[in-house]
């Protein structure tokens, strides 16, 4: 694995902290969504709470492929179903630290259901020396691209 890979992932990572509210995109049947949504981040896994009743849950049983976006950063992963959140404790722990009301008013209840997103690419526009550059990621293949935006 090289070097430039590592530090980009890490700084992209370091970037988006371990929580924030991040827009959730997801299609079924050629009609594609979006929302914005309250993430913890941990270990480079996405994490994410719905009710199993909403479309966006409907649409990632049908296709798990999902995009996220946060100011400069695109994120293209799989959405995976992991349980009620009641269930995993890191998840409660920080929710809570992080998104109170939220926990409060929804992790409780039947219908909620826990999803992780594993990334497989992220897109981050960037400057370096004044230029605008775009830095892709493969995240399975370990690679790195960084593309001068001429």
């Amino acid at each position: 694995m090289n070097s430039n890979y590592i530090n980009k992932y890490n700084n992209i990572f370091q970037q988006i902290g371990d929580h924030a509210k991040i827009v959730l995109a997801t299609s079924h049947q050629d009609k594609v969504t979006a929302r914005k949504m309250s993430f913890l981040i941990m270990n480079g896994i996405f994490y994410f709470q719905t009710d199993k009743t909403f479309r966006k849950y409907q649409d990632i049983q049908d296709n798990e492929n999902v995009a996220l976006c946060l100011d400069n950063i695109q994120i293209e992963g799989i959405c995976k179903e992991i349980g009620h959140p009641l269930d995993h404790q890191d998840f409660c722990k920080y929710f809570q630290k992080y998104f109170l009301s939220s926990f409060q008013s929804y992790s409780h209840l039947e219908n909620e259901r826990l999803f992780m997103v594993e990334p497989t690419f992220i897109q981050r526009w960037n400057y370096i020396e004044g230029k605008p550059i775009i830095e892709q990621i493969y995240i399975h293949q370990k690679e790195c691209i960084e593309k001068d935006y001429q």
